[in-house]
């Protein structure tokens, strides 16, 4: 069964971030989306375009997010897009309504501000990028000094430079969650 994702993200986003978890999504056989306002073209902090490549599918708007039709939703980093996309009322919901339905919720540096604003860290055990770490504090999360933390379908990573871990413990928790669903 192919497993589906999307990447939510806005302008400036950290170019790393979006590109290599695109890219690991891509690899591992599952449908990726990329999610930004409108659904328009965009530039990351660094210069990289979305939609990437000409075989990128193209974007989708934030409006057209749903519970649904994703098994994980991806939170870039790149302190600037986190920041415009925490103001939107419908992908607050959105990730409210993943982190609800049991799904995988995925912040990487600075995409865990998203998960501050939609509320689902509170009682959870996290780990911070330092720009953020009073923020995910004062969001009633415990605070772990790790690269990546996993709290049952809350993943949070501290830093890009761990985006492999963090991946590893974004597909090992989608296995757990899909052979629970399954059984």
């Amino acid at each position: 069964m192919s497993q589906s994702a999307v990447i939510v993200t806005g302008q400036g986003f950290q170019d790393h971030d979006v590109v290599f978890t695109y890219y690991r999504l891509l690899e591992e056989g599952w449908h990726v989306d990329i999610a930004t306002k409108n659904g328009d073209a965009t530039t990351g902090k660094y210069g990289v375009p979305l939609p990437m490549d000409k075989t990128a599918r193209p974007l989708i708007a934030y409006e057209d997010l749903s519970v649904d039709l994703y098994d994980a939703v991806i939170l870039t980093g790149g302190h600037e897009a986190p920041d415009r996309v925490r103001q939107v009322r419908g992908v607050l919901d959105f990730v409210a309504g993943m982190a609800d339905a049991g799904k995988v919720v995925a912040g990487l540096c600075h995409g865990p501000w998203i998960m501050v604003s939609a509320g689902v860290l509170r009682n959870r055990k996290a780990c911070a990028y330092i720009g953020l770490r009073d923020d995910v504090v004062n969001a009633g999360a415990e605070v772990v000094e790790s690269d990546v933390i996993v709290d049952g379908n809350i993943i949070t990573c501290s830093y890009y430079g761990y985006m492999g871990a963090f991946m590893r413990a974004v597909f090992e928790t989608a296995q757990k969650i899909a052979e629970k669903d399954s059984a």
